[in-house]
């Protein structure tokens, strides 16, 4: 017989931030738990069967389909190899006596199986099914215990630990309380409802009636789901209240809706206000004081910030009016302060606060940020020298003041009460202390992941530079999910900085400028030639992203590019070169040739002599060989890189009829030497645009 089974945890309220993480783990534990000890169907589907339930006092989940009793199964047991079972004499080792003996059984009972690996002994037996009851306290404890919960408290005399207090445990299988001991907690089928609005205990009599009876009798939203899209909607009907064309900026919000729900059981929208005198400070700062101190929902009009505001409300009051009131006063101090910092900050301009940063630590082995704003002013001005080389345009004294200013505000107690706001304080500043727009835009842009224009470019790589040559040069390099100076994402910016820019700088060249910024021993020597290979590994899955094959990006990145803006157009050459008949067997000759080449160790002679050509074959094959190089050679100077590999794939006839008539590795040094020259001709002619050897086709493609 198979019913609903009900498991909640009522406690004091949850850390908003992780309760979706919490809900996921424990649901997803109980369900594998059930399904592991064979109360659930091993073939069931989670999405199909469980229902999650989380507010900021319970975590709960209901799984449908859970037998009263396992059925019989099949245990087994996997026991010491043949060969490690028996002595020279045939008498059982110490290995198997022990396994017979932790199996309960003698030798005789146990049987032999064999796999990849050689015929090794097995313990079967039939063990009966056993109550839910008998197991579910512990599947629950143990899936407690596996909580990603990065602190525990106790409370009371307990030894009990928990991320918060749980004052009820509810096991309930179809009507039928299943009784059990967690946390020291008898489970019941009793719990709580809403703190303000039920009264007294609410009974669950009947599993799958959890939801409906908490909603009804304890006004609370159990599903964490629900309750977001309850005050989406409320959101939305609220902005609309105020105007038609007011929006309360939901794609920038996600994150605080999540939280929101995560705050209260039976949600609840009003609309506040604030004085309009507020909006004199920038809005940014508005904009983060109210969702982060408060978690309210700024509201705009065409892109501007209304002195307007919504929040949600865990308590649906007859008259709300005291409850708006109170939450406006709150935030009427909140702002209070944002505008003291903003009109107390004009009053230092940002040119007299960098000096300051002497007294700032970046890091104890880097130095104070004084120091790195020198370096940053150095490497962007060079950047900015580059630019002319390749017909851009970066006014080099612009350049030269936002690098200097770019990290000033961070001595603002604007950017001291939120850090978030460093780069967007700066710019701010910048315009009221006169400064030319863009060098403020360039303050405030060169955080972004892909700055765009020249000046904001300029500084924003040698920011991103500095901080990845620096902090990879004194060893503190990712590991794993650890990135505490973010380098991946700073690799990852300088990258797409150079290529959605489409900007013909070299790479090594910039890092070679950032290093030579430090101090001689202050980084490791090997600090560029590592940190280029690391910075080519975090381009791979953002290539990936961009719908380009693993073999492909194999191909392009095993050159080792150091022009970034090359790339793309070449992983494009390629995906066109593939489509081509000729493509395959190309990339297969390639490979060979690869090989052929590594047999010879380098023996080819620099020039091929025509004069040692001696079958038609490989005659014809320079032939063809040179003939490409004059075509293709001006194409490649122009990037034109399909046209060049599509030029290239008339070869096929020659490369396959060379390989048919002719042999490379023969006894005749000469000949030989002249043959690999050759080759290695028809391997640079490709490798101007990427090793296709790379390729994977019949099935292995990436």
């Amino acid at each position: 017989m198979q019913e609903s089974l009900l498991i909640e945890l009522l406690t004091e309220e949850l850390p908003p931030k992780s309760l979706l993480k919490l809900s996921q783990a424990f649901c997803k534990g109980i369900f594998d738990g059930l399904k592991e000890q064979g109360f659930v169907a091993a073939e069931a589907d989670y999405a199909a069967l469980v229902s999650e339930f989380a507010t900021p006092r319970r975590l709960g989940v209901l799984v449908k389909d859970v037998a009263h009793k396992q059925s019989e199964r099949i245990i087994e047991r996997k026991g010491p190899a043949l060969a490690s079972a028996y002595d020279q004499n045939e008498k059982p080792t110490p290995a198997l006596i022990g396994f017979a003996k932790s199996c309960g059984v003698e030798i005789s009972a146990l049987q032999k199986q064999s796999d990849k690996k050689g015929e090794y002994f097995v313990f079967r037996a039939q063990q009966p099914g056993e109550a839910l009851e008998k197991h579910l306290a512990t599947i629950v404890s143990g899936v407690i215990k596996k909580l990603p919960v990065a602190k525990l408290m106790r409370w009371g005399d307990s030894e009990v630990e928990f991320v918060r207090p749980v004052h009820g445990l509810m096991m309930v299988h179809g009507s039928k309380i299943v009784s059990g001991e967690v946390m020291g907690l008898k489970s019941g089928n009793k719990t709580s409802g809403h703190r303000f609005l039920s009264e007294g205990d609410i009974v669950i009599t009947e599993a799958d009636d959890y939801e409906r009876v908490l909603g009804a009798q304890g006004k609370v939203v159990v599903k964490h789901d629900a309750r977001r899209d309850s005050i989406y909607n409320q959101l939305d009907a609220a902005a609309q209240g105020l105007g038609d064309s007011v929006t309360w900026t939901a794609a920038d919000n996600i994150q605080l809706l999540d939280e929101v729900a995560s705050l209260v059981e039976s949600p609840v929208v009003y609309a506040g206000s604030f004085d309009a005198a507020y909006l004199e400070v920038p809005q940014e700062c508005l904009i983060v004081s109210m969702q982060q101190h408060q978690r309210y929902f700024p509201l705009k009009l065409e892109g501007k910030l209304l002195p307007h505001f919504l929040f949600v409300s865990n308590n649906e009051a007859d008259d709300p009016s005291h409850i708006i009131h109170g939450n406006e006063r709150v935030l009427r101090a909140r702002l209070s302060d944002a505008k003291f910092f903003f009109e107390q900050d004009k009053k230092t301009k940002l040119k007299d606060r960098v000096p300051k940063l002497a007294n700032v630590v970046y890091h104890n082995k880097l130095g104070s940020q004084l120091q790195r704003v020198e370096r940053i002013q150095k490497l962007a001005v060079a950047s900015a020298e580059r630019f002319k080389e390749i017909n851009r345009v970066a006014d080099i004294q612009q350049v030269k003041d936002a690098a200097w200013l770019c990290k000033a505000d961070l001595l603002t107690d604007m950017v001291g009460e939120f850090p978030e706001l460093q780069g967007i304080m700066g710019y701010y500043y910048a315009l009221h202390d006169g400064e030319e727009l863009g060098v403020a835009n360039a303050i405030r842009e060169h955080y972004d992941r892909v700055p765009r224009s020249a000046v904001s470019v300029c500084v924003g790589l040698a920011d991103k530079l500095d901080t990845l040559v620096g902090i990879y040069g004194i060893g503190l390099i990712p590991t794993g999910d650890k990135d505490p100076f973010g380098l991946r994402r700073a690799a990852l910016s300088v990258l797409r900085t150079l290529m959605e820019n489409n900007l013909s700088l070299n790479l090594m060249q910039l890092l070679e400028i950032a290093e030579a910024q430090f101090p001689a021993g202050m980084i490791a020597k090997d600090t560029v030639p590592k940190l280029y290979e690391f910075m080519l590994e975090r381009l791979k899955p953002y290539l990936r992203d961009q719908e380009f094959g693993a073999d492909e990006i194999d191909a392009v990145l095993s050159l080792l590019p150091t022009r970034m803006d090359w790339i793309i157009p070449r992983l494009k050459a390629i995906q066109e070169f593939r489509k081509l008949p000729e493509a395959e067997s190309l990339a297969a000759a390639n490979k060979r040739i690869r090989n052929i080449l590594k047999q010879g160790k380098g023996a080819a002679r620099e020039v091929l002599d025509h004069a040692l050509l001696k079958e038609e074959a490989e005659k014809n094959l320079a032939r063809q060989v040179e003939q490409l190089e004059a075509q293709v050679a001006p194409m490649l100077h122009r990037e034109e890189y399909t046209q060049a590999l599509k030029h290239l794939a008339s070869l096929r006839p020659a490369v396959d009829t060379f390989f048919d008539k002719v042999m490379v590795m023969v006894e005749d040094t000469a000949l030989r030497d002249n043959r690999l020259a050759l080759l290695t001709k028809l391997e640079g002619l490709f490798m101007g645009v990427a090793d296709i050897s790379k390729l994977q086709y019949g099935g292995s493609q990436s």
